[in-house]
């Protein structure tokens, strides 16, 4: 068999009507070779069956030689045109399915008891559907179901059996016959179908017809009554971009005779997307006489995967964007707040640092820190946190720090510092807010002042024991960028050799859901434990206390940038630089 099927473009629907009249001319040689080959000489004329010969057949064998279950009802009309029904016996089929069942159940053993009225037999039969469908069947005189059927038996001194099944009734001469299948075959297919989306049809090549399941209509977009499509209406309603798909597999199945099975797309309104999987049906040594097909509609399962598979695109470009912004803030987080630099020595200082990221956030955050000796032999000290994270909280955080290292050149006091700062703050936009801790220690006097702009009070650890430095009395400052015109106050702490002041932000004592003077008495308490038995001398004893205190307060409950400044009183200097700040 050769696998030309016509002129028309693959991907033109017509193509599709060729190949079926390709095949069907096929199938009408092949029956016409048969049909030469199977007529003889002989005479053309029926001979006469021989009645007297035919073998005898008994009703009663008849009903026992039928595969399904079966009950033969004699129907009773009353005068008063009532219906009542009598069981008058069960075949073979029955009988099985009654040991199957309710193998306890005496009154089924006999197959032919004689008349008992139907629902004395089975009691809940009569609230069930079978009624009405005798009733109906012996009214019409056509068939009736099948229908959900169920009732129960009760054998005595037994358990109670649910019977389920599909039930149909028939005349049969004078009597009903009702007969049932196990189970809801027909309810459960149905339901199959429609909750899977699928359905199945065979499209007959010899003569156009088409056997379709229930719910084509439905998986196809169709009306409710429309017709089963034929294979030329399939590919009409077919993408055009797929009809050459929809050609490909029809030529596998018609042509070459094997399975095959691809993915459409239907133009009805809404769109769907299908997959048609087909195989050929033939008779034995002849032709592919049909097209069994199943098609399932998988628009949603694809609607969803492609939804997902853009999220996830988005997810992965979002990413990727925002590790790029992290670079850049990392870069220059690393250029504004360069490592560590231990400078203040010579005014009786040592100074350490300890910055701990936040391990879920998705950028940089403003944390920031100043430690320098200033022109006029006082260092200042500060520590700030800018809103956000990201590029923004960089750039403002950027834009107070150097800001401060230029204001501290005047020689200003703090409280008009942290006033400048409010106002670049404020200049920066609505959203540009920040705390601040802005201090200036005096190695002459070991005077340090310092004001706070809405920040977390310093921790003073003293000889063992830590308290918090008091605000004011006029309480803290308000945050940097909140009020134009905000006005501070300093506090002065006068430093004694080995006290050291604790500058932190609020990543390192807050957590979620709890309570900030709750986080503020867990700071004093891991202060004063890790500082028992003295803070190791030098730069790195006091790196390594600051490390300790960060580990312990932060953990596996950070929930945000944790940035510590500690400040150890070392000596006072013989020769103390700097006067008193006016």
């Amino acid at each position: 068999m050769d696998d030309k099927v016509g002129s028309q473009a693959p991907g033109d629907a017509r193509a599709v009507e060729e190949l079926i009249a390709e095949q069907r001319r096929r199938i009408h040689e092949y029956v016409g070779l048969r049909e030469q080959q199977a007529s003889g000489p002989g005479t053309g004329e029926v001979p006469e069956q021989d009645a007297a010969g035919m073998p005898p057949c008994e009703a009663k064998e008849l009903f026992d030689a039928m595969p399904v279950p079966g009950l033969l009802i004699e129907p009773v009309l009353a005068a008063d045109g009532t219906l009542d029904f009598l069981y008058a016996g069960q075949n073979a089929a029955c009988r099985r399915y009654a040991a199957a069942v309710a193998p306890e159940w005496e009154s089924w053993s006999q197959p032919w008891p004689g008349r008992v009225r139907l629902f004395d037999l089975f009691p809940s039969m009569e609230n069930s559907r079978v009624p009405r469908l005798l009733a109906d069947a012996y009214r019409t005189g056509r068939p009736q179901g099948p229908v959900s059927g169920e009732w129960f038996v009760h054998a005595p001194n037994g358990p109670v059996v649910r019977i389920s099944n599909e039930v149909r009734a028939a005349r049969c001469g004078g009597h009903l016959l009702l007969t049932w299948e196990r189970g809801h075959r027909e309810t459960l297919t149905r339901a199959a179908q429609r909750m899977a989306q699928v359905c199945w049809a065979e499209w007959n090549l010899g003569d156009s017809a088409v056997l379709g399941s229930y719910g084509m209509q439905q998986v196809l977009g169709l009306g409710p009554v429309a017709p089963v499509p034929g294979l030329p209406d399939l590919a009409a309603m077919t993408d055009p971009g797929d009809r050459g798909t929809l050609y490909e597999v029809l030529t596998d199945v018609i042509v070459r005779g094997r399975s095959a099975e691809c993915e459409l797309t239907l133009t009805r309104v809404p769109a769907r997307i299908v997959r048609f999987s087909a195989e050929p049906v033939r008779l034995q040594g002849g032709p592919v006489w049909g097209v069994r097909g199943v098609i399932m509609d998988i628009t949603r399962g694809r609607r969803s995967r492609e939804r997902a598979q853009h999220a996830e695109q988005e997810a992965h470009s979002e990413r990727e964007r925002t590790r790029g912004l992290t670079d850049v803030a990392v870069t220059l987080r690393d250029a504004v707040v360069p490592r560590f630099a231990n400078e203040l020595a010579p005014l009786g200082l040592d100074t350490a640092a300890v910055y701990c990221p936040d391990p879920e956030a998705a950028g940089v955050g403003g944390d920031w820190f100043k430690a320098r000796v200033l022109p006029s032999g006082r260092a200042l000290l500060a520590i700030g946190d800018a809103r956000g994270h990201g590029l923004e909280a960089v750039t403002l955080m950027a834009k107070l720090r150097y800001a401060l290292a230029g204001l501290a050149y005047t020689d200003e006091p703090v409280e008009k510092l942290t006033a400048w700062l409010n106002h670049v703050a404020c200049d920066d936009g609505p959203e540009s807010t920040a705390t601040a801790i802005v201090a200036r220690f005096h190695p002459a006097t070991s005077l340090l002042r310092w004001v706070c702009a809405g920040h977390p009070r310093p921790v003073l650890v003293r000889g063992g024991s830590a308290r918090l430095l008091s605000y004011p009395p006029d309480g803290p400052g308000l945050p940097l960028g909140v009020v134009p015109g905000a006005t501070y106050t300093a506090t002065e702490t006068t430093l004694s050799p080995g006290d050291v002041v604790l500058m932190y932000t609020d990543g390192l004592v807050e957590r979620r859901g709890s309570d900030l003077d709750t986080d503020m008495a867990r700071l004093l308490r891991v202060a004063e434990r890790l500082a028992r038995g003295g803070i190791t001398p030098g730069h790195d004893g006091l790196e390594r206390y600051g490390q300790a205190v960060a580990q312990d307060m932060a953990g596996a409950h950070q929930t945000d940038d944790a940035t510590l400044l500690l400040v150890r009183r070392l000596r006072v200097p013989t020769s103390p630089p700097g006067g008193p700040e006016h």
